[in-house]
């Protein structure tokens, strides 16, 4: 009666073939305006991606004064809930806005990452 679930045409889950391919990475602004962009192999984890992607944002213009170069605070979802990224934020005085793993939903990050969607489209 389980026949059904496999047949011949049946393979393996497709995140689990090993196949190459790649991921991208973008961190934006609240309007949608690309910031940083990265290019990374497909089995790299997003959360060794953040740091380095945070460290690329160019100055921005804005108000009188020296060009700010990183934002206040930084929204993301659970891939990126780690301590090393938390930590680095930190160091970097930005107050990270993550999900956390296994306790809270990401839902309430779905108005914030829409605008990350939206640039990709």
């Amino acid at each position: 009666m389980r026949g059904w679930l496999r047949g011949p045409l049946t393979g393996p889950n497709p995140t689990d073939r090993g196949k190459a391919g790649t991921k991208h990475h973008l961190v934006t602004d609240r309007q949608g305006l690309p910031l940083a962009e990265s290019i990374t192999p497909a089995n790299t984890h997003d959360s060794r991606e953040a740091l380095p992607l945070v460290d690329d944002i160019a100055p921005v213009k804005g108000r009188r004064g020296p060009p700010r170069r990183r934002p206040g605070k930084l929204h993301a979802d659970k891939g990126y809930d780690y301590r090393r990224v938390r930590e680095g934020l930190r160091q970097r005085h930005i107050q990270p806005r993550i999900a956390r793993r296994g306790v809270e939903s990401s839902k309430g990050l779905g108005r914030y990452r829409w605008v990350v969607e939206r640039t990709w489209s």
